[in-house]
């Protein structure tokens, strides 16, 4: 049934079944955000990058058109884990980047938590795509972003109506952690403060 997640499929993201895919957090496009939103979406998706590096959770970041839109934002390479992968794109969808979906493939994860820019489209096409090829996709709200407010909002709508998890950068730490025994959860935790 449209908006609503398979059966089978896990509602929680779990550590050892999620990949994270930065899309195209880069310096040409984020100067065209509303700086509010633009700093909400970086304070997030760096968190939760970090958390993915602390947790090896495979980190995977996308730039469009890097010849003319420049490269990923300096604050974001500076968190990428050493081990993550980056690939370079024309197509809107990260699904159609080449090797994009054979190196996610490799990793044997279902889980596959988004965020980046734009909200209506990279991330739109890339969760689409991604439900299409049968992996659970979260959509991160408070970490994805558009020019404009009415894109973003039926973007996410979009999204929910076909089948992603919307879901918010905290709830996605909290998730991967599961429990406040877990050995990193203090420095994690205390990245939310």
């Amino acid at each position: 049934m449209p908006g609503q997640p398979p059966v089978t499929a896990s509602l929680l993201c779990r550590a050892e079944n999620s990949c994270l895919v930065v899309i195209d957090v880069q310096a040409r496009l984020t100067a065209a955000m509303p700086a509010k939103v633009l700093s909400r979406l970086k304070r997030n998706s760096i968190m939760l990058i970090k958390a993915a590096g602390i947790l090896s959770i495979p980190v995977f970041a996308t730039e469009q058109y890097p010849k003319g839109l420049g490269s990923l934002d300096p604050d974001i390479i500076e968190v990428l884990p050493e081990n993550s992968r980056r690939f370079e794109k024309t197509c809107f969808s990260c699904a159609n980047a080449e090797n994009f979906i054979d190196e996610l493939n490799n990793h044997g994860r279902k889980q596959v938590i988004l965020l980046g820019l734009e909200a209506h489209i990279c991330v739109l096409q890339t969760a689409i795509d991604l439900l299409a090829a049968g992996y659970n996709v979260f959509v991160v709200i408070d970490a994805v972003c558009s020019r404009q407010r009415e894109n973003y909002e039926a973007a996410l709508q979009r999204m929910w109506q076909s089948g992603v998890i919307i879901c918010n950068a905290e709830s996605v730490l909290f998730e991967w952690l599961k429990d406040s025994s877990h050995e990193h959860f203090k420095i994690l935790s205390a990245m939310v403060r």
